[in-house]
């Protein structure tokens, strides 16, 4: 297995590289990543390429048995190049360009940028390509994060427009699709279209929708050409992966299409970052693993794994003493087999000076360089299970173009889709099952239970694969919203809401309410759950139940209609949460899923995480403290923070009736 740093001997002087050399190695490490923002260094001059400071480089880190994993220069084009040619500079909303000096600044539809960015690709590559110690080249980097992926400037929008020429036959069909008849924005040809700046009011949704697409299509189409750039020029030994950063629920393009030509995914994991006070919660730092990997359906690299504070200007929470460790092995457990920290060495100017690192400022060789030993130490003895597969039983869907409807048409000022999947994806991660993140035209028939938050865009297409999986005997957790919209964005006609999901939800849905994030409504338990009360957020929809059996009402003089229901459709169960109920509420479902499901699951404390892997007939439970206080699992004690490989037996002194045993 690989394990090592994120390692830029480009910020130092040279006289300096054999002492990082051996500090990295006195580490434990492998293996560095380098050189994907030194472009500049590479081609200080157009057409002069210069590689000879990573040739020297590369040397060094070789006599020391290092593997390298290569970074291709895109993401920080040099200055002569923007002063050049202007137009690759991306622009914002309100027209204004993107001055070069920051980074990512580029204009993924400029047909100037992406003939340099291929050159500079298609040089680096050849010049390396047989070279042993290079075992991977990372494509850019982190696209479309700090809001790259989105421009507004004339080529984009040139672009846009033949976009939509190639989607439709006509402009009347697309006149009508969008129904432009509404506003009088009805137009004769596709030059008249509009790309969604700012205008009064809003624009069309189904336009908007169109744009997410294209923007996606935009970023994807350059990933896929520097893509098969290197795969066509690189070693046989040499393998392509990018690093996908966090929030890419509020990303503008499609992640599993921008990676499915490579041969591994690899994640940079920061469960904090600058301005949080302190991390996300250990059900969301989980779920960005299992996301990820879910975008090639197997395990994954980490090649940023935060372990110092973090922050560009406002600095965040530091990680206390073994919880960057703990951080660590929380991602070999969801699936990541290889990891390297970030970044070796703080750097002093710049503008990533409180990005502290594994060392920092002053030199020291301390808690945190002590602290990565102790995993490079710990780790490698479990390699085998870290690269078995994992086995999940349960699914939570997403899927973009819903994800982008929402975030063009709110409809609760406290919508947020990523809680919304946290909301239904908590209660099981809390019982230690093991969960796939993927994406809705997955094929999905091999799981148990499918959890499905805001899913309002549904065609019959899906409907019906939703139908057969209940039928032949799945679990399905809807919530509210699900299926009022087709795939242009625009409402159901004639549909009663949920739309081509009703029969199998056994309900219909005729008002709907928008809440807030911290006002909304009170619900009621009704039958086994009589006497149970609790609130809701965000939204409401107002349930007449057919076939379905009311699990919580609304507790409302006006509208004590039916907020959760549970209905047995073909084999199957279909519940539908109708509103943002709280987490002891679906924590309540969840459990009775498992149960009735057979889903494996095993019981722990509060803060305490444990997660199964199994290699062949043997298990490993990886378990990890989440909290400032001493925990314990069975019988086995944990610091805070602490984290542990626990092989089952008699160590663990496992009893099968504290868990239950899947039925596949």
């Amino acid at each position: 297995m690989y394990l090592g740093v994120d390692y830029y001997p480009e910020h130092w002087p040279k006289e300096m590289m054999e002492q990082d050399i051996q500090g990295i190695k006195g580490l434990g490490a492998n293996i560095v990543r380098i050189g994907e923002f030194a472009w500049h260094l590479m081609e200080k001059e157009e057409g002069k390429f210069d590689f000879s400071f990573f040739d020297e480089v590369i040397e060094k880190v070789k006599k020391q048995g290092f593997k390298v994993m290569f970074g291709t220069p895109t993401a920080t084009f040099p200055a002569w190049l923007a002063k050049k040619h202007p137009t690759i500079l991306s622009e914002d909303e309100n027209g204004q360009t993107r001055v070069f000096g920051g980074r990512r600044q580029y204009c993924f539809n400029s047909s100037v940028y992406r003939e340099y960015s291929a050159r500079i690709t298609r040089k680096l590559v050849e010049h390396y390509k047989n070279e042993e110690a290079i075992i991977a080249w990372q494509i850019d980097n982190e696209f479309g994060h700090e809001g790259s992926d989105m421009c507004y400037c004339k080529q984009c929008h040139s672009e846009f427009q033949d976009f939509l020429k190639n989607k439709y036959d006509t402009i009347d069909q697309l006149n009508e699709t969008y129904g432009t008849i509404f506003w009088g924005q009805t137009y004769n040809d596709f030059s008249e279209i509009p790309i969604p700046k700012k205008t009064i009011t809003t624009h069309n949704p189904s336009l908007q929708l169109d744009w997410a697409r294209f923007r996606s299509f935009s970023v994807n189409r350059y990933a896929h050409e520097q893509t098969m750039i290197v795969k066509e020029l690189k070693g046989s030994h040499q393998l392509v992966t990018t690093n996908v950063s966090g929030g890419f629920f509020g990303k503008w393009f499609d992640h599993a299409e921008n990676v499915k030509l490579m041969d591994f995914v690899s994640y940079d994991n920061y469960p904090v970052w600058g301005g949080l006070t302190e991390p996300i919660t250990p059900a969301a730092i989980a779920m960005s693993h299992d996301f990820n990997r879910g975008l090639l359906g197997k395990n994954y690299w980490i090649v940023e794994e935060l372990m110092g504070a973090q922050g560009h200007d406002v600095i965040g929470y530091l990680p206390r003493p073994n919880q960057a460790k703990m951080w660590s092995y929380q991602a070999f457990a969801h699936g990541c087999t290889d990891l390297l920290y970030f970044r070796w060495r703080g750097m002093t100017k710049g503008a990533e000076q409180f990005c502290y690192g594994v060392v920092d400022h002053d030199n020291n060789y301390g808690r945190k360089y002590k602290e990565v030993q102790s995993v490079f130490s710990d780790i490698p003895q479990y390699d085998d299970v870290l690269q078995s597969d994992i086995k999940s039983e349960v699914a939570a869907l997403y899927d973009y173009d819903n994800i982008w409807s929402w975030r063009f048409q709110t409809q609760s000022a406290g919508f947020d889709f990523s809680n919304e999947l946290l909301r239904l994806y908590t209660p099981f991660y809390k019982k230690n099952t093991n969960i796939d993140v993927i994406p809705v035209d997955r094929d999905f028939s091999q799981y148990k239970v499918l959890l499905v938050p805001a899913l309002q865009i549904i065609d019959e297409e899906l409907a019906e694969r939703f139908k057969a999986f209940a039928e032949a005997g799945g679990t399905i957790v809807f919530t509210f919203r699900a299926g009022i919209k087709d795939k242009n964005n625009n409402i159901h006609f004639k549909e009663t809401l949920p739309g081509h999901v009703r029969e199998m939800a056994g309900i219909t849905i005729h008002e709907i309410e928008s809440l807030s994030a911290t006002e909304g409504a009170s619900i009621i338990g009704v039958g086994e759950n009589k006497e149970k009360r609790s609130s809701c957020s965000v939204w409401r929809d107002i349930i007449t139940p057919v076939t379905a059996e009311v699990l919580y009402r609304y507790d409302d003089p006006f509208y004590p209609e039916a907020a959760i229901t549970r209905n047995r459709y073909g084999n199957g169960i279909v519940y539908y949460i109708g509103c943002g109920a709280e987490e002891h509420i679906i924590t309540d479902i969840a459990s009775e899923i498992i149960e009735n499901q057979g889903v494996w699951y095993i019981e722990s404390e509060e803060g305490v995480e444990v997660y199964k892997r199994q290699m062949g007939e043997k298990r490993f439970y990886f378990v990890m403290n989440h909290t400032a206080e001493e925990k314990t699992y069975r019988n086995v004690k944990l610091q805070p923070y602490e984290s542990k490989v626990i092989e089952a037996g008699e160590e663990l002194k496992e009893k099968q009736s504290q868990e239950t045993t899947s039925l596949v």
